[in-house]
């Protein structure tokens, strides 16, 4: 997901809606592995150099994957258990 910000700002939007565009794509990326057969799925989300930005752009980033997860998480073991 790196590079949401700068796809945001190229857009004249705020940073954080570049993070949020990129979460909103994530689940249809997921659903296409599973068709695949892809079993393990690995996401890099947030790396250490990221504790570097603003601390307001880091709190958005923090309530966006808890936003995410809450919403998507239950949807996603249903589906790997049916």
């Amino acid at each position: 997901m790196d590079g949401n910000g700068r796809w945001a700002q190229n857009r004249h939007m705020v940073r954080s809606m570049g993070h949020t565009k990129g979460a909103s794509i994530l689940r249809g990326l997921i659903e296409h592995c599973f068709k695949l057969g892809i079993q393990y799925l690995t996401l890099f989300a947030f790396s250490t150099e990221n504790w570097n930005r603003p601390k307001d752009e880091v709190s958005k980033i923090m309530e966006l994957f808890i936003k995410y997860l809450e919403k998507e998480l239950k949807n996603l073991l249903k589906e790997k258990y049916d």
